[in-house]
């Protein structure tokens, strides 16, 4: 079980490690490739518009192959296109391997709820909140070590650091293929399906609750420096920021430490919902240093969130429809987690006022709080996947 946990961790990394060390070069792509700031925010978004679109493609391919070599395979690609992305001569190029890294990652996410049912199944909570862990872990670190070590190391160049990022990833493929090799089982029929069950109400609740945390973040993420520099606290951007991703961590251990008495409970969504509602209120009415607090909860709220979701399609269906079903929510939840922030945008440039960016988001406080209390905890049965 350690071993499959410490693998399960470094799998984890790998989901966001790649995709964040993008913004600490930006302002260097953005003079290489003399690009606008619209083709900018593209950069930024691809990713995000793969993980929704390639997630049920994801599902075909754990269906024909099994999670195990989805998971080792959908690595590899990562590795490979993130370290591509260093030799991209034009925006073509960084935009194609941006693409195919994107789709990567996409792979992953429902391999790894799969993986974590199919070799932990008496530990799904552990598994997932371990994970997750390295998710966040990941994110931190590429975020937070590129600019004050990783570019001083290889000479200030954009494209050598994006390389360095992708070589653990590497080595976590290959790790992730020898700790967990492909079942050699033959695969029931069940197991062969790969189109989600749109009808089910299950899908859909754990789509938007999904969605409510990726949205969260993200748009938070998205607005805070603007928003702070509209307030004239740009001194605040540095802690606002590492508040929001910093604090997910707390989250995470806590989850490990008490993953049986938090997982397969509403009362944590609808409480979780709720407090995001309130630090967001607080984040848009604050004018000090309490900014960064309010950030931080919502990184908690957040971290809190995801990890909660990510266990439930291990936990509510059969193992045979847990990629279905991971996919899904994939797809749901990140397309919110596009279209809610432009939204939010929009809102702002048209009424001029700076907080109203954060409001759409913020109401998705209250729809985790509404999606929790509707879902069932008995397991569904694989052929039908439906919330009773």
């Amino acid at each position: 079980m350690w071993k499959s946990l410490v693998v399960l961790w470094l799998a984890g990394a790998c989901l966001r490690l790649t995709v964040l060390a993008i913004p600490p070069v930006i302002p260097m792509i953005h003079e290489s490739l003399k690009l606008t700031q619209a083709q900018v925010g593209a950069l930024v978004s691809l990713p995000v518009l793969m993980f929704s679109i390639a997630a049920v493609p994801g599902s075909l391919l754990i269906a024909r192959f099994g999670a195990a070599a989805v998971l080792t395979g959908g690595i590899a690609l990562t590795g490979l296109a993130s370290g591509l992305r260093g030799a991209s001569f034009d925006l073509p190029t960084l935009f194609a391997t941006t693409f195919l890294m994107g789709v990567g990652i996409a792979f992953m996410q429902p391999a790894l709820p799969a993986l974590v049912r199919e070799r932990l199944p008496a530990r799904v909570g552990l598994g997932t909140a371990v994970f997750s862990n390295g998710l966040l872990v990941g994110e931190a670190l590429s975020a937070s070590l590129t600019i004050p070590f990783l570019l001083p190391a290889v000479d200030d160049s954009w494209r050598m650091s994006l390389v360095a990022w992708s070589i653990p990833v590497m080595v976590i493929a290959v790790a992730t293929w020898r700790a967990f090799p492909p079942l050699a089982t033959t695969r029931s029929a069940a197991a062969r399906l790969w189109w989600p069950d749109w009808r089910s109400p299950l899908t859909w609740r754990l789509g938007f609750i999904a969605g409510g945390s990726s949205t969260l973040y993200f748009a938070t993420n998205a607005f805070l420096p603007d928003y702070l520099s509209h307030l004239g606290r740009k001194d605040l951007v540095g802690p606002a920021l590492s508040a929001l991703n910093w604090v997910q961590l707390p989250a995470s251990f806590l989850l490990i430490a008490f993953n049986e008495r938090l997982m397969l409970r509403r009362w944590p969504f609808v409480a979780t919902g709720i407090l995001a509602v309130i630090a967001m209120v607080g984040l848009c009415t604050a004018q000090s240093g309490w900014i960064v607090f309010w950030a931080g909860i919502i990184g908690f709220c957040t971290a809190l969130v995801l990890i909660l979701t990510l266990a439930l399609p291990s936990q509510l269906v059969e193992k045979d429809s847990v990629h279905r079903v991971s996919a899904a929510m994939f797809a749901i939840g990140y397309l919110c987690a596009l279209i809610v922030p432009v939204f939010g945008g929009w809102v702002w440039d048209r009424t001029g006022v700076a907080w109203t960016a954060f409001a759409p988001a913020g109401a998705f406080g209250l729809v985790i709080a509404a999606m929790a209390p509707g879902l069932s905890f008995k397991r569904e049965d694989s052929g039908a996947s439906r919330a009773r």
